[in-house]
């Protein structure tokens, strides 16, 4: 602005532009930092999963078991299945990402009439190791259930089944008395 009034006008001007570039780069860079945490949450929420199942919807009470080896139970009745980590063809879950999960097991039998053996039990299996098994066996009573809840950490691709060891029987009917259920708390990865 030294040399003449036309040349302080246009180094005012660049001065003003200048400052404006500097705040719209930071703006844009505020708001590419937010679009990213907003990707990150919504894949979080794309990627969620969620099964529970019965072990049959028959009007009539059918019961699973005893066998004479140790038989992975297959639940045939789907109420939800999101993200699709469960099989109907197999009984497995797999999980589809690493993270913290809610599993839940639910055994029912009935031993038909007082004074027979009853045997309510499985065993929840990941990666084919016993994790937990609620478990019910008795002859004071004709019917009987147990439940475990656990929140385990399982690595994408963690198998996790549910197991009706030797001797153990499961009944069920559309009342839906055996429930496998799980679903990821968050993510780990």
């Amino acid at each position: 602005c030294v040399t003449d009034q036309a040349t302080c006008g246009c180094c005012l001007m660049q001065q003003q532009i200048h400052r404006m570039k500097e705040f719209f780069n930071m703006s844009l860079g505020e708001l590419e930092k937010e679009l990213m945490k907003t990707k990150t949450v919504l894949n979080n929420v794309r990627s969620r999963s969620a099964f529970s199942v019965a072990l049959t919807n028959d009007d009539s009470l059918k019961c699973f078991g005893p066998f004479r080896d140790d038989r992975l139970i297959v639940y045939k009745h789907v109420f939800i299945n999101l993200g699709g980590g469960y099989s109907v063809d197999t009984g497995i879950f797999t999980a589809p990402r690493s993270g913290v999960y809610s599993l839940a097991l639910t055994v029912y039998s009935d031993a038909g009439s007082p004074g027979n053996t009853l045997a309510a039990c499985a065993g929840l299996m990941v990666n084919s190791k016993l994790v937990a098994g609620p478990s019910e066996r008795n002859m004071q009573d004709q019917e009987d259930s147990a439940t475990i809840v656990v929140a385990l950490h399982l690595k994408a691709g963690d198998k996790v089944a549910v197991n009706l060891p030797i001797g153990c029987f499961l009944c069920d009917d559309k009342s839906h008395y055996n429930t496998f259920t799980g679903f990821l708390l968050y993510a780990t990865d």
